[in-house]
């Protein structure tokens, strides 16, 4: 089995992302191929796009949901991803069926979840904020006693009946229907009706995984979707068109024949990335270290309050954090770096990085780039 180092793994992660050559293609088919977008902070979806394709618009993000090339709603590991339209079936079967969509008491949840759910559905063809959704589901649970267990009604209060929501399959929109820099904060059912079972469902999620972030082992894809290894592992065994490789640390990683794995001294240009960009959580935690070096993870990932801070790389690995900081007049991108940038690059960074500014705050009258000392 050939050994792949972590700059072989690093080049084929960026040529999958469009961090070596921005990706052709229209939004929805460019989120298609990066795999599901993470989007807890909505000003992260023009910087995700910005860096993997060509010639994007600032709101090119907004018309691809308008038009429905694209669906925002709480998928993977119980968080807000941006997908495909086409995908988002296979990603809700996934999300349903994982580790965080589980019933919080465990056990029996009672003999009316079903129903439940059911009307859930029923009321969630309009738009709502989600207190509403639980007052709904309150109401239902009041006027049905017994319908739902007591340790189960008590355990899904603690998280808003967030383990019902996502076996609904709600989407984010926006409160007026028109999508802009304003956070979608509206639940809306679904537009796509059917899921595909589950096994096709997991193998098809399985299939965009590695084509967005391969080659990659059955532990990274299981944390990235939030189940047990198990049945992730025997999946990947059953789909035998898969090449097999090994990292250095004797993991055995899966990939698509047809996939990019560039050499590994392939040059690699300055990139920025937004916050929780999907590449540094799309793999295990402890191997991460294709795209982050471990000395800059507490760096990187803020522990305190769950933040993902936004990075820039040097030669495809993350070299820093940028911030972006906006008044009537003035947008300040300021760079942060965690290693020397030679001055040569250092040129190239702040290039990319003022490119970035007039992208996100194309109404700005001034845009300025802070590049710190390290």
């Amino acid at each position: 089995m050939d050994v792949l180092g972590e700059r072989a793994l690093n080049r084929a992660l960026l040529a999958r992302q469009g961090l070596l050559e921005p990706l052709a293609g229209g939004v929805g088919e460019v989120v298609g191929a990066v795999g599901a977008l993470q989007m807890q902070y909505w000003p992260a979806l023009g910087p995700a796009l910005w860096s993997r394709m060509a010639g994007v618009e600032p709101d090119a993000g907004f018309r691809a949901h308008a038009d429905g090339a694209v669906l925002t709603g709480t998928l993977l590991r119980g968080t807000i991803h941006t997908v495909a339209a086409g995908q988002y079936g296979a990603y809700a079967a996934v999300a349903a069926a994982s580790r965080v969509a589980q019933w919080r008491a465990g056990g029996d949840p009672g003999p009316g979840v079903g129903e439940l759910l059911a009307v859930l559905r029923e009321r969630g063809t309009s738009a709502r904020p989600v207190a509403e959704l639980v007052e709904i589901v309150e109401k239902w649970v009041a006027d049905h006693p017994g319908a739902v267990s007591e340790a189960e009604a008590a355990a899904q209060r603690q998280y808003k009946w967030f383990g019902l929501m996502i076996r609904a399959g709600f989407v984010r929109v926006p409160a007026d229907g028109v999508w802009s820099p304003k956070t979608p904060a509206h639940f809306l059912l679904s537009p796509v009706v059917d899921r595909p079972v589950l096994d096709e469902a997991l193998k098809s999620v399985i299939r965009l995984h590695l084509a967005a972030f391969g080659p990659a082992a059955a532990e990274d894809v299981a944390h990235w979707i939030g189940w047990n290894i198990t049945p992730v592992r025997a999946a990947l065994r059953q789909m035998t068109e898969l090449l097999q490789f090994s990292d250095e640390s004797g993991r055995t990683l899966y990939d698509h024949p047809d996939s990019p794995r560039p050499g590994p001294d392939t040059p690699a240009p300055v990139r920025l990335l937004p916050w929780f960009d999907s590449t540094l959580l799309a793999y295990a935690p402890g191997h991460r270290t294709r795209l982050l070096p471990e000395p800059y993870r507490d760096s990187v990932y803020v522990k305190v309050n769950g933040q993902i801070r936004p990075t820039f790389l040097v030669d495809g690995m993350v070299a820093g954090t940028w911030s972006l900081a906006a008044t009537r007049r003035t947008a300040t991108l300021t760079l942060t770096p965690l290693q020397p940038i030679p001055p040569a690059t250092r040129r190239k960074l702040t290039t990319e990085a003022e490119r970035l500014t007039a992208f996100c705050h194309p109404e700005a009258g001034d845009h300025q780039v802070i590049l710190e000392s390290q």
